[in-house]
C-alpha cells in the first residue's frame, strides 16, 4: 500500500518496496507502527496444512487446520520480525501450551493488538474479537435473544462462539467496561465452565470427555451439556489503571490472567524503521525528533502529569517530514502532540524545554502556503488524485485517496472565502490526509464545519456528518437494532459504517463530547481499519480483504455470506472538537488514547484583517465602520488574559460577526451596540463580565443609541395580507393546518413589540431564535402572538432533565410485536414547515440539545429510525426533505443562578439569533397591566410596579435569590380586579407567602414593599393622623385703608430707570444625576406624611432654601454651594455643584446664603439663584448645567466693593445690610430685589433681559408682592406699609411711572378714619393670590364675595384682609389670634444650648395653602403645647420641629411633628440665623407642603383634609375590608318551590334553630320569611343562633405566656451554647452587632452555595439496570426478553485516574493599617471590613471542601500579618470573634505606612504555587494610594500579573473624584469603589457570586 500512495519514481517508493514484505503485518493503512527491525529468529513456516508447525526459538506449536479460514487473521506478519516482538510471541506462545489467558498491559496504541494479531496468523487461529465500551452488557459478551417468526431465541455471542468453536477470543479495552459486566467471564477463565441463558452448560474439555466415556454423546446434547475446546484461550488487552482513566481490574477477574507489558519498541530499532520510512530527512532530525518523543514518555513526564506522547504516529509524521523536508519539527509535533492547547503554563514550559533541549527550532521558512492543484489521476486499484502544494518557493506533488466524486481545484469555491491562514490550514490537512484521520480543533463559530466541506469538495468526498452526543453509546456509534415489518429483530448499520464501506468522508462532529469509554470502539477502526460488528459482521482492511479473497479463492459475494466486507481505501475519518481545557476534570478529553487516533490541527483565531477580508466577501453591503468596530472590540476581547473577557469574546465568534453584518447590512440604521449586547446577551451577564464589555465597548467608541421608542410608531398591524410591525413588513402566512396557529390572551405593550420587530427581523434574515429571560416575564406569550399575527403553524416540544436525543426526535413504540417510531414535533414541523417552539431548553442536558447544531447548521440529522433529515432533496432512500418554511424558536431561562439549569446558551448560542426578554419597563408594565385590571386604582398599579421593579432590581444585585417577574403582578392585579374589597396588602402575600418562613427574605421583602407604600402587615386601626385643638374665634382687628386722596404726601410717584443686563458666561457645570431612595412613609400606620428621603449631602452641607414649581422640588445648600432638584415622584435627584461660581475664600471669611427662584413657561427647568450677601445673581439651566451671571450695570461697583470689605455677617453684633429675593411670580419670569434698609427695587424680566430700578422715598425693610401689579412695601424703622402700584408692563413707553400709596392701618375699635396708633404685628406671610370665596365663606363664617389675602403674623394663626389689595374702599382685616405671640429666633435647646440670639430668621417657614384654606407653619418645640397634644403618661417625640397647620375651613389647628434629623451639621450657630426650626418648609402641589431638614431629609406631607380623606379611603382600600365580622359557609339550595309573598314568619318562643321551610323567622336557607341565607325574605333577622365572635386579632394574638416560654427557651439554649464554646455574653453581643449587619448577604450568599452543591450532586442516568424506567434505546431488547433493558438516576462515581476536583481558592486581604483606625470614627471604615471578614467566615462556613479560604492583614508594620490560617479556619462565633478583636487591635497599635502593593503581590504569588480550581484574591484597602506615593499603573500590574488569579480591589472611602480616577485606571470588573462603606460586603457577594459560582 506505501508504494501506491507514495508517488512513483521516489527513493520512498524503492525502500517502500524493499520493507514491504518486513513491516506489512503492523502497517495501518499506509501509516507505519513501531515494531523494530531488529535480529530475527526463523521461524519455521512452511504451509497452512494442518500437522505444521511453528517455532519459536525453542518452543514450538502444532498447527490445525482452521475452520473457518475467513476468521483467521491475514497480512498481519510475513517472514521476519523484530526481537522484541519476537520475545512478546514466544511469551505468548509458552502462555498459550500451558493453556493459560493471557492479559498484554501497555500504553495506549495498537501495538498490543498487533502483536497478539500476528500471534494469531503465526498459529492460524479463528479470532473473535471485541471491543469494550462502557455499553457492553452480558449479553454482548455471552448470548443475545432474537426474534425470528414470532420466536425469540438465543444467539451465542463472542465469548461462547470461541469456546464452543476453539477460538482465541480477544478482548480489547477492558478498563472501558464497567465492573459488573466482565466477571461473568470468571467461571468460563478459571475452569472453562458456563452456564447459559437458553439453559445449555459449557464444560471443559477434560470433564466432558470423561463424561462421555460413560455415556453417549445423545445423552449429554440432552442434558444442554456442551463441550468448550481445548484451544480456547483469551488475550485481554488493556491499559494500566490507575495510570490512564478507566476502571481498576476486579482481583478475581487480574487472578486469572498472566500479564506481559508491551512497552513501546527499543529506541534502536525504533529508529532504524523510522530511518527506512523517511529515506529524505536528515538522520539527526529523525533522532531528534525520537528522542523528544522518548522523553515524553518517561516515568518523569508522567510526574509532571504531561499525557503521553504518540509514539506510533511518528511513522506518519516522518512520512510527511520526508516529502515535506522543509516543514519545521515544531509544526509537525503540534500535530501529533498540541501542547499548547492540552496542557497548563508549566506543561507548555517543560515542553517547549524539551524541544529547546533536542534543537528542534522553529525554521523561518517552513510554512506551508497554499494547495496549488488538485487533478484526478487514473489508478486501477483506489480512487487517488495529485495534490500540489506550494511550499517553501516549491511545488510538490503527491496522491492522497480521494472520494467518488470528481475532484474540485482550489480558488473555485463560491461560499468559501479564501485567507491566507485558511489556505494554510487547507495545506496542511492536505499533508495530514496523506498519512493518518486528521482531528480539527477550534472554538465553537470558528469555521471547522466550513474547512471540512472546503477540503472535501477539493477532493471529491461526499461527507457523512455524524453529530456526537454525550450520551452517545457504542451502538448508536456502529449498529442499532430494529424490527422487520414481520417482527423480526435485525441490526442497521450506522452511518459511520456505510460511509466506511462506501469510501466516504465522516465527519465525526463533537467528539470532546462523548465519553472515551464509547470512542475506543472506533480504536481498531482508526488504527487498523478494521471493525467487529454486533451482529457477527468483520470489516476488513481493503488490502487485507483482497489478500484474504485470493488465498480462500473467494468472490465478493461469497465473502459476504460469510459476514466479510472490505472497507473502502478512500474512507477517511475528520474529527471535529472544541479545545480541550488543561487541569478540568470533565472538559480535558484530549489524552493519551485519543492522541493516538488522528493528527491534529487547531483552527487558529484569524487576523483583523482576513475576518474584515471574510466578512466583507460573504456581506459586500456592510458598512466598514461597522466591520472595523466590531473587529476592534472582538480582537481586544481576545487578546486578554482574562478569562472574563475570554468568555465574551467566545460570544462573538466569526460565525455571530458574520450574522451581526447580515443584520446592520439589511437595517443600517442599528446600532452595534445592540447587536453586540444581543449576541453576548450582556442583560444576563453576571455584573462583572456586563460591567467588562460595557468598558470595553466605550474603549472602542461603540456607543449605545438612545431607544427612539417613543418617536416610532410601535404598533402592529395586517393590511392587505401584510403584517407590518415596527418599522419590519411579511406578508402573512397561508398555512394547511390553521388550528396548529397559537392564539393567545395579549395586551400590547412597547417593550413586547420592540422584542417582536426585533425578531421578525432576523427571522426575514432566515435565522433560528432563541428568546431568554427569567421566569414569567413572557417568552411564551410573545412567541405566540408572534406567530398569531404571521399565522404559522406551532409544533411544541417541552424539554426536562430527563430529555433524551431519541425523544428529540422519535417516540419509539411497539405495536403487534413491532417497532413503530412516532415523529417527534420536531421531525413533522422539519416535514411540514411549520415553527417548532422549544420551551425550557436550559432544562435538558446541552449534550442533548447540542444535536440541534448540525439541524441548524448544515440542515441534515439521522434519526434513529435511520431515516435522515437533509435540506435539499437528494435521490436516497429514507431522506425527509427538510420544508423551506422551517424555522426553530427555543425559549430558555438565563443561566445562573437561581435557574440553575445548563447553560444552553453557552453551548448553542451562537447559532441561533439570541434575544434577551426582560420584565417590562416600568411604562410598559402600567399599560399592561391597566389591561388587565381596567378597575383597579392607578394608584395601586404604580405602587406595584414600583414595587417589583426594585424587587428585580435587587435580585440582579443578589440581594434576594428569586426574580420576580411580570407574572406575579399580573396575577395580583387580575384578583384585585376580581375581588376589588381585598386589599392589596393581603394579595401580595400570594406572591410572598413562599418567603414568609425565610426571616432575612422577609425582612428584606417587606422593608421593599413598605417603601412603595404597600402596607403589607398594617392593620386599619393604625391611623395616626395629628390630634386636631380648636382656634380661637376669628375675630375682625381693624382696617387698611389706601389713600387714594390727592394729597401729594399720600400719593408718591416713584421714578423708574431700565437698563440691559450684563451677561457673563456661560460656564457649563455637570449635571449630576443620583439615585435617591424614595419611600412612601404611610406603609405601617397612617399619617400626614406620605414620602421621605434623603438627599445626597455630606454633613458640613447646610440647606439654605427650599422650594417647588409644580411637582418639582428646589433645595439650595451652601458650604459648598449645590442645587439639587427633584421630581416629587421620581427616583433619581439632579446635583449641581457650584463650587466654581461661589468658592470659599481662602480665610473662610464669607459664607454664601443662596436662595432659588424656578423660572416658567418657555425658561422651564432653569433657575435664579440669589446669593444674599454678595448679591450674586445666577441664571442656572438644570438640563445643560449652563450658569450665566447676571449683572446689573448701575450695581457693579458696588458689587465689588461689597465683596471686598469681605464682612464677617455671622460674628458681628449688628447684621450689614443684605439683600433679598421676592420670587412669587418667578413662575411669569420676573423677580425683584431689594436691599435691606436701601430705597431701591430691582425688577429683573429675565425673557427680555432687562433690569428695571425703582426708586422710593422710603427705606425698606420687607416687600411682598400681594399681586403682579400691586407689591406690600414695608419701611424700616416704622413699620409703615405701603402699597406700589406699578404699569403691567414695566417697559412699556406711556407710564413709565409707579405710585407709591401709603397705608394706614385702624383698629376695630376706633372706627373709620380715627388713627390711634393701632399696629398689627409686621407680616411673616402674605398670600399672591385670593382664596375662593367659598373658603373665604367659610373661613369667615359669612357668605362673602370680595378680593383677598390671607397672611399670618407672630400674634395670629392666620388672617384674612378683605377687600386688599384691589379695592379703595377700608379693607377688614379679620384674624385669629393667639394667647401669646410667637418669640422669634431660638429657645434652650438640647443640641444649641441656651445661648442664642434672637432676631429675624432669614427663612420665615411659613406657608399658605389657598385651594386648601391652610396656614402652615413650622415651630420649635417650645412654642407648641405640647400639653395639650400628647397625654399625661407620652413622651414626646424628639423632633426638628411641628409643623401647625392652621385649617379655616374646619377652625382646627394640628401641630405634626417632624422627625429629628439623623445628622446634623456642625455649624450650629450659622443654622440658627437662617431659620428658627431645623427644617425649610415650602408649599408643595394645592393641599401639602415639603420640608427638609438640616441633614438633608425631604419629607412630602399632605395637610389638606380633601386630600387626607382621599388618600386615608385608599390606604384602607389598599389593607383590605376585614370588618372582624366571621365568614359564613352558605349552600345555595334550590327548594323547587317558588316565593310567594315576603313576609315577617312565626317567632319561635323557644327560639330553636330552623332551616328553610318558609315558615320561621329568624331561620336560615329558607324562603319569603326573615331570616338569613333565604331568598325572598323581606330583610335580614339573625336570632342569634351564631357562637359569639372574638375578633380578628384576638383570634390571632398569640397567649403572653406561650410568648414568654418561647423566649426563654430561646435564651436558655443560646446561654448553653455560650457556655458551650466559652464566651461570655458581652462578647456575644459584640459579635452579634457585626454578624447582624452582614447577616442577609451571608444568607443570600449561603444559599447560591448551597444550590449549587446540590447541582453539582445531580444524580445522572445509570443504563443497563435490571429495574428502573423503560430505556428507549432498548425496547428490542425488551421485546426479545432482555432484563437490563431498564435506566434509572443513581449518583455517577468519578472514572478512576480522572484529576480530582480541586476545591476554590480565596485569600482576603485586608487593611488593617492605622489609618483604618483613625478613619473609623468617620466613615466607619474599620468596622465595615471587620464585617467582611466577618461575612467570608460565615459564609464559606462548612464549605472547606469547596473553598479554601485565608485572611491576611497588611499595614505598616508588614504585608503578610496572619489572621486566618487556609488549614485552621475559626469555627464558631468565639472564634470569629477572636480574628475580629486582632484586627481592631492591629489597628489601633500598628505602625504608619502603607503595604498595599507588597501584600497583593505576596498574595499573587503564593497563590499562584498552590494547586486549586480557580484562584482569588480581594485586597480590602483605602483608596487613598497617592498618599503613599503608590501609582494605579503598579497596582494594576500587580492586580493582573499572573492571569489565572483572579485579583480584586475593594477600596473603602474615597477623597474627591480619587476613587473614579482609579477605577479608570484599573482593569474592568477587577476594582471596586466602596463610596458608602455598608456597600463592601454587597461587593464582596458580588465577586463570588459573579465569578466563584461562574464554574462551581
Amino acid at each position: 500500500m506505501p508504494s501506491r500512495i507514495i508517488c512513483k519514481g521516489t527513493a520512498a517508493a524503492v525502500a517502500a518496496t524493499r520493507i514491504r514484505n518486513i513491516l506489512g503485518p503492523v502497517m495501518s493503512k499506509g501509516e507505519w507502527l513501531c515494531s523494530v527491525y531488529g535480529h530475527h529468529v526463523k521461524s519455521k513456516f512452511l504451509n497452512t496444512s494442518s500437522g505444521d508447525t511453528v517455532k519459536i526459538g525453542d518452543l514450538s506449536y502444532q498447527l490445525k487446520k482452521p475452520r473457518r479460514p475467513e476468521f483467521v487473521p491475514i497480512n498481519h506478519i510475513l517472514d521476519t520480525l523484530p526481537q522484541t516482538v519476537v520475545q512478546h510471541l514466544r511469551w505468548i506462545m509458552q502462555k498459550d501450551l500451558l493453556g493459560q489467558d493471557v492479559f498484554l498491559i501497555g500504553p495506549p496504541g495498537p501495538l498490543r493488538r498487533s502483536i497478539a494479531m500476528q500471534y494469531l496468523e503465526l498459529t492460524k487461529r479463528e479470532v473473535e474479537y471485541v471491543a469494550l465500551s462502557r455499553d457492553t452488557t452480558e449479553t454482548d459478551l455471552k448470548q443475545r435473544r432474537e426474534i425470528r417468526a414470532g420466536t425469540a431465541f438465543y444467539v451465542d455471542q463472542c465469548a461462547v462462539r470461541a469456546a464452543i468453536e476453539g477460538r482465541i477470543l480477544v478482548l480489547e479495552g477492558l478498563e472501558k467496561a464497567e465492573r459488573n459486566v466482565l466477571p461473568v467471564l470468571n467461571n468460563l477463565l478459571e475452569n472453562r465452565e458456563m452456564q447459559l441463558e437458553d439453559g445449555r452448560f459449557l464444560m471443559a474439555a477434560q470433564r466432558y470427555d470423561k463424561l462421555l466415556e460413560e455415556h453417549t454423546k445423545k445423552e449429554l446434547d440432552s442434558w444442554k451439556i456442551v463441550r468448550v475446546s481445548e484451544d480456547f484461550r483469551v488475550i485481554a488487552l488493556g491499559l494500566p489503571v490507575p495510570r490512564y482513566t478507566g476502571n481498576p481490574l476486579d482481583p478475581p477477574l487480574r487472578s486469572r490472567f498472566q500479564a506481559r507489558d508491551i512497552y513501546y519498541l527499543p529506541f534502536k530499532d525504533q529508529l532504524e524503521l523510522l530511518y527506512v520510512i523517511g529515506p529524505n530527512v536528515a538522520a539527526q532530525r529523525v533522532s531528534q525528533l525520537l528522542s523528544f518523543a522518548t522523553t515524553l514518555c518517561s516515568q518523569e513526564s508522567a510526574n509532571l502529569a504531561l499525557p503521553d506522547f504518540p509514539v506510533d504516529n511518528l511513522g506518519p509524521a516522518v512520512k510527511v517530514l520526508n516529502l515535506f523536508s522543509m516543514l519545521s519539527p515544531p509544526q509537525l509535533i503540534q500535530r501529533l502532540y498540541p501542547y499548547h492547547i492540552i496542557l497548563g503554563k508549566e506543561g507548555r514550559t517543560a515542553v517547549e524545554g524539551l524541544l529547546h533541549r533536542f534543537e528542534l527550532f522553529e525554521s523561518p521558512e517552513c510554512h506551508v502556503s497554499e494547495v496549488v492543484n488538485v487533478e484526478s489521476v487514473s489508478s486501477k486499484i483506489t480512487a487517488q488524485v495529485a495534490v500540489t502544494i506550494h511550499a517553501a518557493g516549491d511545488n510538490i506533488t503527491f496522491q492522497v485517496p480521494c472520494g467518488s466524486r470528481p475532484p474540485r481545484p482550489p480558488h473555485r469555491s463560491l461560499g468559501f472565502i479564501r485567507t491566507p491562514t485558511h489556505s494554510h490550514l487547507l495545506a496542511e490537512m492536505m499533508q495530514s490526509h496523506f498519512v493518518k484521520d486528521i482531528c480539527l480543533i477550534g472554538a465553537k463559530g470558528c469555521g471547522k464545519s466550513v474547512f471540512v466541506r472546503e477540503f472535501a469538495e477539493m477532493l471529491g468526498y461526499t461527507i457523512e456528518p455524524m453529530m456526537l452526543y454525550q450520551d452517545m453509546t457504542a451502538r448508536d456509534l456502529l449498529q442499532q437494532r430494529y424490527t422487520l415489518p414481520n417482527g423480526d429483530t435485525a441490526w442497521r448499520a450506522s452511518p459511520l459504517v456505510n460511509a466506511a464501506q462506501e469510501g466516504k468522508l465522516v465527519v465525526l462532529d463533537g467528539i470532546h463530547r462523548v465519553n472515551l469509554g464509547t470512542l475506543a470502539v472506533l480504536s481498531r477502526l482508526l488504527h487498523d481499519r478494521e471493525l467487529a460488528l454486533y451482529d457477527g459482521t468483520r470489516l476488513l482492511r481493503w488490502d487485507r480483504y483482497q489478500a484474504m479473497k485470493q488465498e480462500l479463492q473467494l468472490s465478493d459475494e461469497e465473502l459476504q455470506k460469510r459476514s466479510v466486507f472490505s472497507v473502502h481505501p478512500s474512507f477517511r475519518v475528520v474529527a471535529l472538537a472544541e479545545p480541550p481545557v488543561p487541569g478540568s476534570s470533565t472538559k480535558q478529553w484530549l489524552g493519551p488514547e485519543i492522541l493516538t487516533m488522528f493528527l491534529f490541527h487547531t483552527v487558529s483565531q484569524l487576523g483583523k484583517a482576513e475576518e474584515t477580508a471574510i466578512i466583507q466577501a460573504m456581506v459586500p453591503n456592510v458598512p466598514n465602520t461597522a466591520v472595523d468596530q466590531l473587529l476592534q472590540l472582538s480582537h481586544r476581547l481576545k487578546q486578554t488574559n482574562d478569562p472574563t473577557y475570554q468568555s465574551l469574546a467566545s460570544s462573538l465568534s466569526t460565525r455571530q460577526l458574520l450574522r451581526i453584518c447580515r443584520r446592520i447590512s439589511q437595517y443600517p440604521e442599528e446600532s452595534i451596540a445592540h447587536a453586540v449586547n444581543k449576541a453576548c446577551l450582556s442583560r444576563f451577564l453576571p455584573s462583572l463580565a456586563r460591567t467588562a464589555l460595557q468598558k470595553t465597548l466605550a474603549d472602542c467608541s461603540i456607543q449605545e443609541l438612545a431607544q427612539s421608542a417613543t418617536h416610532q410608531n410601535y404598533t402592529c398591524v395586517v393590511t392587505d395580507g401584510i403584517l407590518t410591525i415596527g418599522s419590519v413588513s411579511v406578508p402573512v402566512y397561508k398555512p394547511d393546518e390553521k388550528m396548529k396557529v397559537p392564539d393567545v390572551l395579549f395586551y400590547e405593550n412597547l417593550q413586547h413589540m420592540i422584542v417582536m420587530e426585533d425578531m421578525l427581523k432576523d427571522f426575514l434574515l432566515g435565522e433560528h431564535l432563541l428568546l431568554v429571560g427569567n421566569q414569567g416575564v413572557g417568552k411564551n406569550k410573545i412567541v405566540d402572538r408572534f406567530l398569531h399575527l404571521m399565522n404559522r403553524p406551532r409544533e411544541y416540544l417541552q424539554l426536562h432533565r430527563d430529555t433524551t436525543v431519541q425523544t428529540l426526535t422519535l417516540q419509539p413504540s411497539v405495536r403487534d410485536g413491532i417497532i413503530v417510531y412516532e415523529d417527534s414535533p420536531l421531525v413533522k414541523a422539519v416535514k411540514m414547515g411549520h415553527i417548532l417552539v422549544i420551551d425550557e431548553a436550559d432544562k435538558a442536558p446541552t449534550n442533548v440539545t447540542c444535536i440541534l447544531k448540525t439541524l441548524v447548521e448544515d440542515g441534515e440529522m439521522i434519526l434513529a429510525d435511520g431515516r435522515r433529515i437533509v435540506s435539499e432533496a437528494v435521490e436516497m432512500p429514507n431522506v425527509i426533505v427538510m420544508h423551506p418554511d422551517f424555522r426553530m424558536i427555543v425559549l430558555a431561562n438565563r443561566p445562573g443562578f437561581p435557574f440553575l439549569g445548563n447553560d444552553f446558551f453557552g453551548a448553542l448560542g451562537d447559532i441561533f439569533s439570541c434575544h434577551a426578554v426582560d420584565n417590562p419597563k416600568p411604562e410598559a408594565e402600567l399599560a399592561m397591566l391597566r389591561r388587565y385590571g381596567p378597575d383597579v386604582p392607578e394608584v395601586i398599579l404604580q405602587k406595584l410596579v414600583a414595587a417589583f421593579g426594585e424587587l428585580r432590581t435587587m435580585a440582579d444585585k443578589g440581594t434576594i435569590t428569586y426574580p420576580y417577574s411580570t407574572r406575579e403582578v399580573v396575577n395580583i392585579v387580575k384578583h384585585l380586579q376580581k375581588f376589588p374589597n381585598e386589599g392589596l396588602a393581603n394579595v401580595v402575600r400570594n406572591v410572598f407567602d413562599f418567603d414568609s418562613y425565610n426571616k432575612d427574605a422577609r425582612e428584606v421583602l417587606i422593608t421593599a414593599l413598605h417603601k412603595h407604600g404597600i402596607p403589607i402587615g398594617a392593620k386599619p386601626s393604625s391611623v395616626h393622623l395629628a390630634k386636631e385643638l380648636p382656634l380661637p374665634v376669628c375675630k375682625m382687628s381693624g382696617y387698611w385703608t389706601i389713600n387714594q386722596s390727592g394729597n401729594v404726601r399720600r400719593k408718591l410717584l416713584c421714578p423708574t430707570e431700565s437698563y440691559k443686563i450684563d451677561i457673563k458666561g456661560p460656564v457649563f457645570l455637570r449635571v449630576q444625576p443620583y439615585d435617591i431612595e424614595r419611600n412612601e412613609s404611610r406603609a405601617v400606620s397612617f399619617t400626614e406624611e406620605h414620602a421621605h428621603w434623603q438627599i445626597p449631602m455630606n454633613e458640613v452641607n447646610i440647606v439654605c432654601d427650599v422650594t417647588t414649581a409644580k411637582d418639582v422640588i428646589f433645595v439650595a445648600t451652601c458650604n459648598p454651594v449645590s442645587i439639587y432638584a427633584m421630581k416629587e415622584r421620581a427616583n433619581v435627584l439632579h446635583c449641581v455643584d457650584l463650587y466654581e461660581i461661589f468658592p470659599r475664600t481662602l480665610s473662610g471669611a464669607w459664607q454664601p446664603l443662596v436662595t432659588i427662584a424656578p423660572l416658567g413657561g418657555p425658561l422651564e427647568g432653569q433657575v435664579i439663584l440669589h446669593e444674599e450677601e454678595s448679591n450674586t445673581v445666577v441664571h442656572l439651566d438644570l438640563v445643560t448645567g449652563a450658569a450665566r451671571k447676571l449683572l446689573f450695570t448701575q450695581n457693579k461697583e458696588e458689587q465689588t466693593h461689597k465683596r471686598n470689605q469681605s464682612p464677617k455677617w455671622w460674628s458681628s453684633k449688628d447684621s450689614e445690610p443684605n439683600f433679598k429675593m421676592c420670587c412669587e411670580f418667578s413662575q411669569k419670569n420676573w423677580l425683584l430685589f431689594y436691599k435691606h434698609d436701601g430705597n431701591q427695587l430691582e425688577v429683573l424680566d429675565v425673557l427680555e433681559g432687562q433690569v428695571h430700578i425703582i426708586s422710593l422715598p422710603i427705606n425698606l425693610k420687607a416687600v411682598f408682592l400681594v399681586a403682579e401689579d400691586r407689591w406690600l412695601l414695608i419701611e424700616n424703622k416704622t413699620n409703615k406699609k405701603f402699597l406700589l402700584t406699578k404699569p403691567m408692563h414695566m417697559g412699556a413707553e406711556d407710564s413709565g411711572v409707579c405710585q407709591l400709596h401709603t397705608i394706614t392701618e385702624e383698629s376695630h375699635d376706633m372706627g373709620f378714619g380715627m388713627s390711634s396708633g393701632f399696629e398689627t404685628p409686621i407680616p411673616q406671610e402674605i398670600s399672591s393670590d385670593q382664596l375662593t370665596s367659598e373658603n373665604l365663606s367659610a373661613a369667615l363664617d359669612q357668605k362673602i364675595i370680595s378680593p383677598n389675602r390671607l397672611f399670618c403674623d407672630n400674634s395670629s394663626y392666620a388672617g384674612a384682609i378683605v377687600g386688599f389689595p384691589d379695592l379703595m374702599s377700608p379693607n377688614e382685616v379679620f384674624t385669629f389670634k393667639r394667647e401669646t405671640h410667637l418669640t422669634e429666633g431660638r429657645g434652650g435647646d438640647m443640641f444649641f444650648g441656651g445661648n442664642r440670639r434672637t432676631g429675624t430668621a432669614k427663612r420665615m417657614n411659613c406657608a399658605t395653602l389657598l385651594m386648601a384654606n391652610q396656614v402652615v407653619r413650622a415651630l420649635q418645640a417650645s412654642q407648641v403645647p405640647v400639653a395639650d397634644i400628647y397625654p399625661k403618661d407620652v413622651t414626646p417625640p424628639m423632633t426638628a420641629a411641628y409643623l401647625e397647620v392652621t385649617d379655616l375651613n374646619s377652625k382646627k389647628v394640628k401641630y405634626i411633628p417632624v422627625p429629628r434629623s439623623s445628622t446634623m451639621s456642625p455649624y450650629t450657630a450659622w443654622i440658627s440665623k437662617l431659620s428658627d426650626t431645623d427644617v425649610l418648609l415650602a408649599p408643595l402641589g394645592t393641599g401639602g407642603v415639603v420640608t427638609v431638614d438640616m441633614g438633608g431629609y425631604v419629607r412630602l406631607w399632605e395637610t389638606g383634609l380633601d386630600n387626607l380623606q382621599r388618600s386615608l379611603m385608599e390606604w384602607r382600600g389598599m389593607i383590605g375590608s376585614e370588618d372582624g365580622r366571621p365568614i359564613q359557609i352558605t349552600i345555595q339550595r334550590d327548594s323547587g318551590l317558588d316565593v310567594s309573598s315576603p313576609k315577617h314568619g312565626k317567632v319561635d318562643p323557644n327560639n330553636d334553630p330552623h332551616v328553610g321551610g318558609n315558615q320561621w323567622a329568624g331561620g336560615t336557607g329558607g324562603r319569603d320569611t326573615a331570616g338569613l341565607g333565604g331568598k325572598g325574605g323581606p330583610y335580614r333577622l339573625d336570632s342569634g343562633h351564631k357562637v359569639y365572635q372574638v375578633s380578628q386579632m384576638e383570634k390571632d394574638a398569640v397567649p403572653d405566656e406561650v410568648k414568654q416560654a418561647a423566649r426563654e427557651m430561646g435564651e436558655k439554649a443560646f446561654k448553653e451554647r455560650l457556655k458551650e464554646i466559652q464566651m461570655t455574653e458581652y462578647d456575644a453581643s459584640t459579635y452579634e452587632r457585626i454578624s447582624g449587619a452582614v447577616r442577609r448577604q451571608v444568607q443570600s450568599l449561603r444559599i447560591i452555595l448551597d444550590s449549587l452543591q446540590a447541582k453539582g450532586k445531580e444524580r445522572q442516568w445509570l443504563k443497563n439496570q435490571a429495574l428502573g424506567e423503560l430505556d428507549d434505546s432498548k425496547i428490542i431488547d425488551g421485546l426479545t426478553g432482555e432484563k437490563a433493558i431498564y435506566k434509572r438516576r443513581g449518583e455517577l462515581e468519578p472514572e478512576l485516574g480522572t484529576p480530582q476536583q480541586k476545591p476554590k481558592r480565596l485569600r482576603l486581604l485586608v487593611d488593617v493599617s492605622g489609618s483604618m483606625y483613625r478613619f473609623n470614627a468617620v466613615d466607619g471604615r474599620l468596622e465595615r471590613s471587620m464585617e467582611a471578614v466577618c461575612m467570608v467566615m460565615e459564609a464559606l462556613e462548612n464549605y472547606e471542601h469547596k473553598f479554601k479560604y485565608d485572611i491576611v492583614g497588611h499595614s505598616g508594620d508588614g504585608f503578610d500579618i496572619e489572621l486566618v490560617r487556609s488549614d485552621k479556619v475559626p469555627k464558631n462565633n468565639k472564634e470569629r470573634l477572636q480574628v475580629l478583636k486582632t484586627m481592631h487591635a492591629h489597628a489601633q497599635f500598628c505602625m504608619s505606612g502603607d503595604f498595599t502593593l507588597e501584600g497583593t503581590e505576596h498574595a499573587v504569588q503564593e497563590l499562584a504555587r498552590e494547586e486549586a480550581d480557580e484562584h482569588f484574591v480581594v485586597v480590602l484597602s483605602d483608596a487613598n494610594l497617592e498618599r503613599y506615593g503608590i501609582s494605579p499603573d503598579r497596582f494594576a500590574r500587580i492586580l493582573t500579573i499572573n492571569p489565572q488569579i483572579n485579583a480584586f480591589a475593594v477600596f473603602i472611602g474615597s477623597l474627591g473624584d480619587q476613587a473614579e480616577r482609579l477605577q479608570r485606571m484599573l482593569p474592568s470588573g477587577r476594582s471596586f469603589v466602596a463610596m458608602d462603606t455598608k456597600q463592601i460586603p454587597q461587593i464582596l457577594q458580588q465577586i463570588f457570586t459573579s465569578t466563584m459560582l461562574s464554574s462551581a
